[in-house]
């Protein structure tokens, strides 16, 4: 019985599986099938004698990067950068969202919207350049206004004390306008007579922010944060790679970056590849762990 239903669903629903199918094709062909060489994780890795002629060497590779105390600094810029990315990047869309909600002028509204979403369709290749040159010490609109104050200029992207807020700054400036269209899709679906109760009742637009606009959009703010806790090993390489130079490897280098310089530029596949492993397995265990949390607190997760 169990066989003649499941071909009976797949022929009644044979066109949604057949639009179906070229995803699943994607992922398998971008996605699965490459996965296949993190075996090179495993071995001393050799181009001319290939993933399975290469010799198997276990876990040296694991134990190599563990010992290695670049992997430790990288590690640790990773997390304090992505964690203060956390603590100021995830409440800014929120806010945002929660602000052009509360505007009534359309006009406004959209034009602020439009400026806020623009940053996120440019490149890290061509705001790179236009962070390099805004923040120059000589020639820097910033450094203008500083020197016009009678102080110093500041060289902010060589600076080990100005980088990581430069990091975090710019973060927050390119993503929020983007990151609060899934707020204002969520505020959206607000029943609008919560809204007429709270106010008969005498809440004020700030009251009814707090008691009805956030807890009707708890579970997407629980979600997203789950994502974010999951990305805290993660890194904007991009953004990093563009932005830093060897004056900030000491706060600025991240795992990202130290896997690029290791596996293109010094050729040690292997090696990379192992930091590269190690990075995913926390991201994965940080998700399992959110959300199990997340669960305990609320009702809410991704499953």
């Amino acid at each position: 019985m169990g066989i003649k239903r499941t071909l009976h669903s797949i022929k009644r629903h044979g066109a949604l599986l057949t639009m179906f199918l070229p995803a699943v094709a994607v992922y398998l062909v971008f996605c699965y099938t490459p996965m296949y060489g993190i075996i090179i994780a495993f071995k001393d890795y050799k181009i001319l004698s290939g993933i399975l002629g290469s010799e198997w060497v276990g876990l040296a590779n694991f134990n190599r990067a563990f010992a290695n105390p670049d992997f430790f600094r990288v590690f640790g810029n990773t997390v304090i950068i992505s964690t203060y990315k956390l603590i100021f990047g995830f409440p800014a869309p929120i806010l945002l969202a929660i602000c052009l909600n509360e505007l009534r002028n359309l006009a406004f509204k959209k034009t602020v919207q439009t400026i806020s979403y623009m940053p996120h369709f440019i490149s890290w290749v061509v705001l790179g350049g236009i962070f390099i040159n805004f923040l120059s010490p000589s020639t820097g609109v910033i450094n203008y206004a500083i020197k016009a104050f009678g102080g110093k200029p500041i060289n902010f992207l060589a600076d080990i004390r100005w980088f990581r807020t430069v990091l975090v700054t710019s973060s927050i400036w390119k993503s929020v306008g983007w990151s609060s269209v899934i707020y204002l899709a969520a505020i959206s679906g607000v029943n609008t007579e919560m809204y007429d109760s709270a106010a008969i009742d005498g809440a004020n637009r700030f009251k009814q922010i707090i008691h009805v606009t956030l807890p009707s959009i708890t579970q997407v703010i629980v979600i997203q944060f789950i994502f974010a806790v999951g990305s805290i090993v993660g890194d904007d390489f991009d953004q990093i790679f563009n932005l830093y130079n060897s004056t900030v490897y000491s706060v600025g280098d991240v795992l990202s970056t130290y896997v690029y310089r290791q596996g293109l530029e010094q050729m040690k596949y292997s090696y990379s590849t192992a930091v590269g492993i190690f990075r995913m397995s926390i991201a994965f265990m940080l998700i399992l762990l959110t959300n199990a949390a997340a669960k305990r607190v609320s009702e809410y997760g991704l499953w």
